[in-house]
C-alpha cells in the first residue's frame, strides 16, 4: 500500500464496509470493457484475510443507466436470496466522495473463464442449466420491475442505424430483416435475462460451473434473447456443433420455452456487438474466423425466416 490519494480512496471504501477492516494491498484488473474492476485484499479484526471485488461502471454504462450501480448491487442481493451462483454484494456507495462515481465492493469468487474445456459435454450443460436457473427465478417472490425491458433496448439499437453498415459483417441485411420483423411476435412469457450471458461471463474452478457475473446488462424479457447470444458467443469460442449440443441441453431443460422465433433473437444476437467488435483488439486469424463463424450463423437464421 502507498499513501497516493487513490490507495486511500480504496481504504476508505474497505472502511465504509466495516471500520475495523484494514486493507492490504489493490491491484487493477484488466479485461473489463465496460467497467473499472480492482481486486482489494482485506485484513479483518480476526486476523482474518479476505479477497474484495471494487467495481466501477464505466461513462457508457452510465449514460444508459445513471442508476446502474444501485441497480445491479439490488440484483445480486436478490440472486444470492434465490441461489443463483453471484457475488455477494459488501457494499453500494453512490456519495462519490471517495471515487468520482457510484461504486460497488462485492465478493472476490476464486474462479477462471474456460476458453478450452477438458470436458466440453459437461462445460455445455452445466453452462446451459445456470441460464435455465436465472430464466426460472419467480418474479413474483423476487421484486424484479427496476429492470428495463429487452424490447426497449431492442428498438433503441434497432433505430439507430449507422450511416455506413458494415457489409463484412452483413450488418444491412441484418437490420433489414429485424426491421420488417419489428416489433417481435412474443409468445414465451417475461424472465430475468442476463443480458451478456457468454462463456467470459462465467467462471469456473475444478470443472465446475462456481459463478455467473457481470449483470450490468440485466432486463425483463424473452428467454430467446439470452438463448441467442449464447448460441453465437459459443459458436465463436467452440464451433457449430457445441451451439447446437447447448442449445438442445437447454431445450430440454427449458421444455416451455417456445423456440419458434430463435432465428429473429439469433439475428438480433449477430447485429448487437457490431458497433464495437471492431475496438476488441483482434488478431487478424481470429477476427476472420469469427467473421466466418458470424456468416454461417446469419444466414442459417435467414434460411429459417425464408428471408
Amino acid at each position: 500500500m502507498t499513501d497516493s490519494k487513490e490507495d486511500k480512496a480504496f481504504a476508505g471504501a474497505v472502511r465504509k464496509i466495516d471500520p475495523r477492516i484494514r486493507l492490504l494491498s489493490v491491484r487493477e484488473l484488466s479485461g473489463g470493457v465496460s467497467a473499472r474492476t480492482a481486486l482489494l485484499e482485506t485484513e479483518g479484526p480476526d486476523d482474518r484475510r479476505r479477497k474484495m471485488l471494487f467495481r466501477q461502471h464505466g461513462e457508457a454504462d452510465l449514460r444508459r443507466n445513471p442508476r446502474i450501480a444501485a441497480d445491479e448491487y439490488r440484483l445480486l442481493g436478490l440472486l444470492r436470496s434465490a441461489g443463483l451462483p453471484v457475488p455477494e454484494p459488501y457494499a453500494l456507495d453512490t456519495t462519490c466522495d471517495l471515487f468520482s462515481t457510484p461504486y460497488l465492493v462485492m465478493e472476490f469468487i476464486e474462479g477462471e473463464t474456460v476458453d478450452d474445456p477438458a470436458d466440453q459435454s459437461a462445460y455445455l450443460h452445466q453452462t446451459a442449466f445456470q441460464l435455465s436457473r436465472i430464466h426460472q427465478v419467480d418474479a413474483s417472490r423476487h421484486d424484479l420491475s427496476f429492470l428495463p425491458r429487452q424490447d426497449a433496448l431492442v428498438r433503441k439499437i434497432l433505430e439507430k442505424r449507422p450511416v455506413s453498415p458494415k457489409g463484412e459483417w452483413s450488418e444491412g441485411r441484418i437490420r433489414s430483416a429485424l426491421e420488417r420483423a419489428w416489433p417481435f411476435p412474443q409468445v414465451n412469457p417475461d424472465v430475468l435475462l442476463h443480458g451478456d450471458f457468454w462463456p467470459g461471463n462465467l467462471l469456473w474452478r475444478e470443472g465446475r460451473l462456481v459463478a455467473v457475473i457481470d449483470w450490468e446488462d440485466a432486463a425483463l424479457g424473452d428467454p430467446l434473447a439470452d438463448v441467442a447470444n449464447a448460441r453465437l458467443e459459443i459458436l465463436w469460442a467452440f464451433g457449430e456443433e457445441a451451439m447446437q449440443r447447448f442449445t438442445e441441453e437447454y431445450r430440454s431443460m427449458m421444455p416451455d420455452v417456445d423456440l419458434t422465433h430463435l432465428p429473429l433473437w439469433d439475428l438480433y444476437a449477430a447485429l448487437r456487438p457490431l458497433s464495437s467488435i471492431s475496438g476488441w483488439g483482434l488478431e487478424p486469424d481470429r477476427e476472420n474466423l469469427m467473421r466466418k463463424r458470424h456468416r454461417l450463423f446469419v444466414s442459417h437464421a435467414l434460411e429459417k425466416l425464408e428471408l
